[in-house]
């Protein structure tokens, strides 16, 4: 008989970081103002360092053929974000299932939140397929 995973509630707090990113002027629009495509790349780059503090890297995962594909993608834009700023991304792991890893984020400059977001990556081989995470990933926090 195999052990269950645990499936910790939605709002649970497994792993956080915070990470300060100065806005840069290709990030922006022609009103000086971030574009929001830029939004999803500062997410990653807040995931990123989430999970090299866990030791391990993207690249280490990537050698082992599995990819962190992203299934879900939701951003709320609450203030705008202009050029030169530098804002604070606060990333929160808050679930881990069989496949799939939730992330909360909150971005703010000086106390202000500037906007708030979820992703849901999937695990996957190199065909696509989902794939049960490998424990570098699963052992985080439980």
């Amino acid at each position: 008989m195999t052990a269950k995973r645990r499936r910790p509630r939605k709002d649970q707090v497994l792993q956080q970081n915070t990470i300060e990113i100065r806005v840069r002027y290709a990030e922006c629009d022609a009103m000086a103002v971030a574009h929001h495509a830029s939004y999803p790349i500062w997410l990653e780059m807040g995931r990123t360092e989430l999970y090299r503090e866990t030791g391990s890297t993207y690249r280490e995962l990537e050698t082992e053929g599995l990819h962190l594909a992203v299934a879900a993608l939701e951003i709320r834009y609450k203030a705008p974000v202009n050029y030169d700023d530098v804002i604070t991304l606060e990333t929160t792991l808050t679930q881990i299932g069989r496949a799939k890893l939730v992330h909360t984020y909150k971005l703010t400059r000086e106390g202000i939140i500037l906007a708030t977001a979820e992703t849901t990556l999937a695990c996957v081989n190199p065909h696509g397929r989902l794939t049960p995470l490998p424990d570098s990933l699963t052992r985080i926090n439980t």
